[in-house]
Protein backbone atom coordinates (compact mmCIF):
# COMPACT_ATOMS: atom_id res chain seq x y z
CA UNK A 1 0.00 0.00 0.00
CA UNK A 2 2.87 2.71 1.18
CA UNK A 3 4.77 1.42 -2.24
CA UNK A 4 1.97 2.01 -4.87
CA UNK A 5 1.07 5.53 -2.74
CA UNK A 6 4.69 6.34 -3.14
CA UNK A 7 5.04 5.17 -6.85
CA UNK A 8 1.62 7.40 -7.00
CA UNK A 9 2.58 10.49 -5.59
CA UNK A 10 6.37 10.38 -7.54
CA UNK A 11 4.25 10.06 -11.17
CA UNK A 12 1.89 12.72 -9.72
CA UNK A 13 4.50 14.94 -9.04
CA UNK A 14 6.71 14.30 -12.65
CA UNK A 15 3.55 14.91 -14.22
CA UNK A 16 1.83 18.21 -12.16
CA UNK A 17 3.97 21.12 -13.38
CA UNK A 18 3.76 20.56 -17.31
CA UNK A 19 -0.04 20.00 -16.64
CA UNK A 20 -0.16 23.26 -14.95
CA UNK A 21 1.58 24.84 -17.47
CA UNK A 22 -0.32 23.65 -20.06
CA UNK A 23 -3.55 24.39 -17.75
CA UNK A 24 -2.47 28.42 -17.57
CA UNK A 25 -1.70 28.32 -21.61
CA UNK A 26 -4.76 26.41 -22.82
CA UNK A 27 -6.70 28.86 -20.22
CA UNK A 28 -5.38 31.74 -21.74
CA UNK A 29 -5.73 30.69 -25.08
CA UNK A 30 -9.71 30.04 -24.88
CA UNK A 31 -10.03 33.77 -23.33
CA UNK A 32 -7.44 35.08 -25.92
CA UNK A 33 -5.18 35.95 -23.63
CA UNK A 34 -1.92 36.98 -25.29
CA UNK A 35 0.26 34.71 -22.58
CA UNK A 36 3.77 35.30 -23.75
CA UNK A 37 3.32 39.51 -23.80
CA UNK A 38 1.65 39.34 -20.28
CA UNK A 39 3.94 36.98 -18.82
CA UNK A 40 7.25 39.20 -20.15
CA UNK A 41 5.15 42.46 -18.64
CA UNK A 42 4.82 40.88 -15.42
CA UNK A 43 8.40 39.73 -15.77
CA UNK A 44 9.22 43.91 -16.37
CA UNK A 45 7.32 44.85 -13.72
CA UNK A 46 8.84 42.58 -11.27
CA UNK A 47 12.14 43.64 -12.04
CA UNK A 48 11.10 47.33 -11.33
CA UNK A 49 9.98 46.27 -7.62
CA UNK A 50 13.31 44.52 -6.97
CA UNK A 51 14.97 47.53 -8.32
CA UNK A 52 12.84 49.41 -5.70
CA UNK A 53 13.51 47.12 -2.49
CA UNK A 54 16.62 47.09 -2.50
CA UNK A 55 17.46 49.58 -0.27
CA UNK A 56 15.08 47.88 1.95
CA UNK A 57 17.00 44.17 1.75
CA UNK A 58 20.47 46.49 2.20
CA UNK A 59 18.95 47.62 5.72
CA UNK A 60 17.81 44.56 7.01
CA UNK A 61 21.17 42.40 6.39
CA UNK A 62 23.55 45.59 7.57
CA UNK A 63 21.04 45.24 10.93
CA UNK A 64 21.74 41.70 10.95
CA UNK A 65 25.04 41.84 10.42
CA UNK A 66 25.68 44.22 13.00
CA UNK A 67 23.22 42.50 15.80
CA UNK A 68 25.59 39.26 15.71
CA UNK A 69 28.99 40.93 15.20
CA UNK A 70 28.43 43.29 17.93
CA UNK A 71 27.76 40.11 20.35
CA UNK A 72 23.91 41.30 21.08
CA UNK A 73 22.92 38.24 19.87
CA UNK A 74 24.63 36.12 22.36
CA UNK A 75 24.22 38.58 25.10
CA UNK A 76 20.10 38.63 24.29
CA UNK A 77 20.22 34.57 24.11
CA UNK A 78 22.50 34.24 27.73
CA UNK A 79 19.78 36.96 29.21
CA UNK A 80 17.00 34.59 27.93
CA UNK A 81 18.72 30.98 28.61
CA UNK A 82 17.35 30.75 32.39
CA UNK A 83 13.95 31.87 31.51
CA UNK A 84 13.18 29.70 28.68
CA UNK A 85 14.96 26.46 29.48
CA UNK A 86 12.51 25.36 32.29
CA UNK A 87 9.75 25.82 29.44
CA UNK A 88 11.42 23.17 27.61
CA UNK A 89 13.16 25.54 25.11
CA UNK A 90 16.66 24.79 24.53
CA UNK A 91 19.19 28.13 24.48
CA UNK A 92 20.47 26.41 21.45
CA UNK A 93 17.29 27.21 19.04
CA UNK A 94 16.88 30.93 20.53
CA UNK A 95 19.49 32.06 17.22
CA UNK A 96 16.42 30.65 15.60
CA UNK A 97 13.98 32.38 16.82
CA UNK A 98 15.63 35.30 17.27
CA UNK A 99 16.75 35.64 13.75
CA UNK A 100 13.58 33.95 11.64
CA UNK A 101 11.77 37.09 11.58
CA UNK A 102 14.52 39.15 9.88
CA UNK A 103 16.04 37.14 7.59
CA UNK A 104 15.69 33.92 5.39
CA UNK A 105 19.23 33.56 4.24
CA UNK A 106 20.43 34.24 8.31
CA UNK A 107 18.24 31.49 9.56
CA UNK A 108 19.25 29.26 7.10
CA UNK A 109 22.58 29.45 7.78
CA UNK A 110 21.47 28.80 11.64
CA UNK A 111 19.36 25.92 11.24
CA UNK A 112 22.10 24.51 8.81
CA UNK A 113 25.08 24.86 11.49
CA UNK A 114 22.83 23.41 13.81
CA UNK A 115 22.18 20.50 12.12
CA UNK A 116 25.75 20.21 11.49
CA UNK A 117 26.32 20.79 15.30
CA UNK A 118 23.39 18.30 17.03
CA UNK A 119 22.38 16.34 13.94
CA UNK A 120 19.36 16.49 11.71
CA UNK A 121 17.56 13.66 13.91
CA UNK A 122 18.09 14.88 17.62
CA UNK A 123 15.59 17.10 19.28
CA UNK A 124 16.82 20.04 18.53
CA UNK A 125 17.28 19.61 15.19
CA UNK A 126 14.12 18.50 14.26
CA UNK A 127 13.02 21.99 16.84
CA UNK A 128 15.10 24.29 14.36
CA UNK A 129 13.51 22.81 11.70
CA UNK A 130 9.63 23.11 12.53
CA UNK A 131 10.64 26.58 13.89
CA UNK A 132 12.13 27.25 10.53
CA UNK A 133 9.08 25.68 8.41
CA UNK A 134 6.19 27.36 10.67
CA UNK A 135 7.49 30.69 10.82
CA UNK A 136 7.95 33.95 8.49
CA UNK A 137 10.65 36.39 7.77
CA UNK A 138 8.02 39.27 8.70
CA UNK A 139 10.50 41.76 8.71
CA UNK A 140 11.93 41.27 5.02
CA UNK A 141 8.48 40.44 3.91
CA UNK A 142 7.35 43.59 5.35
CA UNK A 143 9.99 45.61 3.75
CA UNK A 144 9.50 43.81 0.35
CA UNK A 145 5.84 44.26 0.54
CA UNK A 146 5.01 48.03 1.67
CA UNK A 147 8.39 49.15 0.67
CA UNK A 148 7.84 48.41 -3.19
CA UNK A 149 4.41 50.11 -2.40
CA UNK A 150 5.41 52.87 -0.86
CA UNK A 151 3.52 52.39 1.98
CA UNK A 152 5.24 54.23 5.35
CA UNK A 153 2.84 53.00 8.04
CA UNK A 154 2.23 49.24 8.56
CA UNK A 155 -1.06 49.26 10.87
CA UNK A 156 -1.59 46.35 12.71
CA UNK A 157 0.45 44.34 9.93
CA UNK A 158 3.54 43.86 12.32
CA UNK A 159 1.62 42.85 15.51
CA UNK A 160 -0.18 40.55 13.62
CA UNK A 161 3.03 38.79 11.72
CA UNK A 162 4.90 38.76 14.59
CA UNK A 163 2.09 37.07 16.65
CA UNK A 164 1.78 34.53 13.91
CA UNK A 165 5.79 33.99 14.22
CA UNK A 166 4.96 33.57 18.15
CA UNK A 167 2.39 31.34 17.90
CA UNK A 168 4.69 28.89 15.10
CA UNK A 169 7.53 28.90 17.32
CA UNK A 170 5.68 28.44 20.78
CA UNK A 171 4.00 25.44 18.23
CA UNK A 172 6.75 24.11 17.25
CA UNK A 173 8.81 24.01 20.70
CA UNK A 174 5.41 22.38 22.12
CA UNK A 175 5.35 19.65 19.50
CA UNK A 176 8.89 18.84 18.99
CA UNK A 177 9.15 18.14 22.78
CA UNK A 178 5.85 15.90 23.08
CA UNK A 179 6.84 13.88 19.74
CA UNK A 180 10.84 13.87 19.75
CA UNK A 181 11.61 15.17 23.71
Amino acid sequence: MSDSFSQFAQEFSNWAIPVIFFLILGFGAIKRVRVYEVFVDGAKEGFNVAVKIIPYLVAILVAIGIFRASGAMDGLIAALSPVLQPLGVPPEVLPMALVRPLSGSGSLGVMSEGLKTYGPDSLIGNMLSTMMGSTETTFYVLAVYFGSVAVRRTRHALPAALLGDLAGLTMAVFICNLVFG
